[in-house]
């Protein structure tokens, strides 16, 4: 199957927002939306305080069968952000679930290769972005996030006992199941490495049912291109608590 084939599967994408309205790439989204019709989009607006409100009441006005939109009333952080999208997204019974980074710092047409990485292979749960530094590939990061995001991947992977490049690219697809839906079930304990806890969930799903390894069900993708774009929400005091978050996560799951 190809990107945009004759065969469309049904994708919803959750896009945190907070703040976005400088940023928010509204052309884009309804470029791709006419595109592809089969695949539709959950902003959530995260609390925000400028005019992300606004300009996502626009974008729904479009259509609002392709572009939802979901009201947290206070900041509560990307993981619950997330979370409330996916849920909201699940209700729609969608083939693929997944969320995207409002930036798009990763391409929407990398939504269609995912979907159709999961399409082909029926033993995989999920397709998760990975940010490589290949020949050929345009991966574009500061050397200070570069190197700061390797060393938490490396930790990430060791605490998970998973061989997993990268936890905290933002952009994941994952299919419609009822362990999926679990997954998502219960609140974070970390408002921003919620995709290690995801991760965490899915191996700790797995070794209480004797299924399959979670690193089975998971396939990593490298993106062709993917840019650091400035006005990131993440922060160095972010990192330092993130050592924290990962013990709480290792606790609470016992993974690796």
């Amino acid at each position: 199957m190809t990107p945009g084939g004759p065969h469309p599967m049904t994708v919803r994408i959750v896009i945190p927002c907070y703040n976005e309205a400088e940023r928010l790439p509204v052309d884009v989204f309804r470029g791709f939306a006419a595109e592809h019709p089969e695949v539709r989009f959950v902003f959530v607006n995260d609390g925000s305080t400028d005019a992300t409100a606004e300009v996502l009441e626009q974008l729904r006005g479009v259509d609002p069968g392709v572009f939802e939109v979901v009201t947290l009333e206070r900041n509560q952080g990307k993981a619950e952000a997330v979370r409330s999208g996916v849920l909201h997204a699940f209700r729609d019974e969608p083939e693929y679930v997944g969320y995207w980074d409002a930036d798009l710092s990763t391409g929407l047409d990398q939504i269609l290769v995912f979907r159709d990485a999961l399409a082909q292979d029926s033993a995989l749960s999920g397709a998760l972005g990975s940010r490589v530094r290949l020949l050929g590939r345009h991966v574009e990061r500061t050397v200070r996030r570069h190197y700061l995001g390797r060393i938490f991947a490396t930790a990430a992977a060791l605490l998970l006992g998973m061989a997993v490049y990268d936890t905290q690219c933002g952009a994941k697809l994952f299919r419609t199941t009822d362990e999926v839906r679990g997954l998502f079930s219960e609140p974070f304990l970390s408002k921003w490495i919620f995709d290690v806890e995801i991760l965490a969930r899915l191996i700790a799903c797995r070794r209480r049912g004797g299924g399959a390894p979670a690193s089975d069900a998971l396939l990593e993708i490298p993106l062709p291109a993917w840019r650091d774009v400035g006005g990131s929400k993440i922060h160095t005091r972010h990192m330092v608590g993130a050592v924290g978050d990962l013990l709480r996560i290792w606790r609470r799951y016992r993974v690796g």
